[in-house]
């Protein structure tokens, strides 16, 4: 036969029921052998999934991504307490900054002898209140002058002292915990040879 030429069309009419009649047909045994081979021919060529190990797959996929996710939540959680914590750190020390000028006031007066009575009371609270949030003053004489905390504004020499040291405070320092909020004023004076006569 010839490619060109059209093979002829076969139709196998398989239905069990006489559309013209609407009765039963009658099977032939070679097509109901056929027709129960074919389901089993299907089902070896599709295998079917063990359903246990299919919701095996699916749990551990689920665990996972709730792991994934508590741990992301976990981390989120870390984070927002640390910003927390440097914002309310970050505040106090403003607040404290603009407290240094009354300090300041409060620590002239009480070197004048005019704190005294209830305002020495009061000066006494704040400046406790203000230590305990971590305000710590520094710059006191006879430290060893550090250029990082001290603002020298008075320089002399002296054969009495060993290398730069603090020999007068104009204003005192301040550092609120790790922070430098404002360095010391201070006079230094270093070490002269005494001189032979």
């Amino acid at each position: 036969m010839s490619e060109n030429q059209e093979q002829p069309v076969v139709v196998n009419d398989r239905r069990r029921i006489d559309p013209e009649t609407g009765q039963l047909r009658d099977v032939e045994p070679g097509e109901l052998a056929e027709e129960t081979e074919s389901p089993g021919r299907h089902a070896a060529e599709e295998p079917v999934a063990d359903p246990a190990a299919e919701l095996k797959a699916q749990l551990d996929e689920r665990t996972a991504d709730l792991q994934r996710l508590q741990a992301e939540f976990a981390n989120y959680r870390k984070r927002v307490e640390r910003d927390r914590e440097v914002n309310a750190l970050a505040a106090k020390g403003q607040v404290v900054n603009e407290l240094l000028g009354v300090l300041d006031d409060v620590e002239r007066a009480g070197a004048h002898g005019d704190l005294t009575g209830a305002f020495k009371s009061v000066s006494d609270k704040l400046v406790a209140v203000l230590q305990a949030t971590g305000l710590e003053s520094f710059g006191h004489e006879g430290e060893e002058f550090d250029p990082s905390v001290h603002e020298a504004v008075q320089h002399n020499t002296s054969a009495e002292v060993t290398g730069p040291t603090v020999t007068a405070v104009l204003r005192r320092g301040y550092r609120f915990g790790e922070r430098l909020l404002r360095p010391a004023l201070v006079a230094v004076t270093d070490h002269e040879p005494a001189t032979a006569e």
